[in-house]
């Protein structure tokens, strides 16, 4: 029987080509990062489960694979699935985001981090998705976070250097959609939903870009809301802007909108759109939220907001927190292979019986110049060959004859030509 060599469900392996692309995205964004005044912190892939299920990650909670403790018996299984809590059998978990274990790290390391701490973390991250477009079940995940900054000041700071990231990545078109908690919890008391039924009717209107207002007004309804022609005012509120603040309808919370109105004008480079009915699925979040939107997807690119909140629970004393993420996996299939970084890759296409002294002291010669260089031996369908060398980045080759003696000797042609 063949035995299966293709990567578990939900995730993937990268070709030489998808891997350069991905490293130079990364490191675009990184330095970025950097440029802003962010620095970069590691934690481990895993946490302990009650931490991954303590109520902070709202619905990705249910998507968090677990760890097994060592050493279980037969016995524990049985008792266990006899008391319906299979996750007693599991101690710790893989991260399904980066910002539970920020919260963590920073109760952790307080002591010896700055009264303001602005932090990077770019890594993967694991939920049990059932894997599509764009949805992995193993994913990269590109976070920027300001801690103890409870102040505009973290959120204007978030935005410029995520919109300045996007700019130097080569993406254009993009406009961040703003709103604030605030806002959706006065419109959904407007709507008189019942305190209990907040959340979910929160998970209900984040929806919108996947059933749209018709399936979210069909399942509003079903919670018991009975606003009139609710899908007529959930379009209303997605396409009414800025403008919404003219007519200063009574759900509209007027400091929260203030706020964003200042964040606004505070931010006159940046596109940023008001949409009430943003929602962001996590369940920490208390204030200001974002998402980044372009204009020829139906998804967003990235997102986050402020969570006063999480902190305090590993601290015992609230902390401010702000965060903003951008969705690598859905950006890098936008970005194009780096042609400058192929003009700098070159291939040396030689015999078989070349001496290998010689071949070496070629190509070390030409990587002290600063060159990327493969040596390639000749074979009989050279277009392959060098196809193959195109589509993995390289840019120039040359032939290495019985005349080549030194690098200058070599004649260069460019690939895919």
């Amino acid at each position: 029987m063949a035995i299966a060599v293709t990567p578990p469900r939900g995730m993937r392996d990268f070709l030489p080509a998808d891997k350069a692309v991905r490293e130079r995205s990364l490191g675009i964004i990184r330095e970025s990062f950097r440029a802003h005044g962010f620095d970069e912190i590691e934690t481990p892939v895993m946490e302990d489960s009650a931490r991954l299920h303590s109520g902070l990650g709202g619905d990705n909670e249910k998507l968090a694979f677990a760890v097994l403790k060592r050493g279980l018996s037969k016995a524990d299984v049985a008792a266990a699935a006899e008391q319906d809590d299979l996750m007693s059998l599991a101690d710790l978990g893989l991260r399904f985001d980066l910002t539970v274990p920020l919260a963590r790290f920073y109760a952790t390391h307080r002591a010896a981090l700055p009264a303001v701490f602005r932090s990077i973390q770019i890594a993967p991250v694991w939920r049990a998705e059932r894997p599509q477009k764009g949805r992995y079940r193993q994913f990269m995940q590109c976070d920027i976070d300001i801690i103890g900054e409870a102040g505009p000041l973290a959120e204007i700071e978030l935005i410029t250097a995520t919109a300045a990231t996007l700019d130097q990545l080569g993406l254009t078109g993009c406009s961040i959609r703003i709103n604030d908690r605030r806002i959706l919890s006065a419109l959904l008391a407007h709507w008189g939903v019942r305190s209990d039924l907040t959340e979910r009717a929160l998970i209900v209107i984040d929806k919108l870009d996947k059933i749209g207002v018709d399936g979210v007004a069909t399942e509003l309804g079903a919670l018991g809301i009975d606003a009139p022609d609710l899908a007529a005012l959930l379009t209303e509120l997605g396409t009414g802007g800025w403008s919404l603040g003219d007519s200063a309808p009574e759900w509209l919370n007027p400091e929260a909108f203030a706020d964003l109105t200042a964040l606004r004008a505070a931010l006159p480079g940046v596109d940023l759109a008001f949409d009430p009915t943003l929602v962001r699925g996590m369940g920490y979040y208390t204030g200001t939220i974002f998402e980044i939107s372009h204009p020829d997807l139906a998804y967003s690119l990235g997102g986050g907001g402020r969570y006063d909140g999480m902190i305090g629970r590993f601290l015992g004393t609230d902390v401010p927190a702000c965060g903003f993420s951008i969705g690598f996996e859905r950006i890098v299939d936008l970005l194009q292979a780096d042609a400058a970084s192929a003009e700098h890759a070159v291939v040396l296409v030689h015999e078989k019986d070349a001496d290998p002294a010689r071949l070496v002291a070629l190509k070390r010669d030409l990587v002290a110049g600063g060159l990327r260089v493969r040596l390639e031996r000749r074979t009989k369908n050279l277009k392959a060959l060098l196809d193959r060398a195109g589509e993995a980045g390289y840019g120039r080759f040359a032939f290495v004859t019985a005349d080549t003696q030194a690098a200058i000797d070599l004649d260069f042609k460019p690939l895919g030509v």
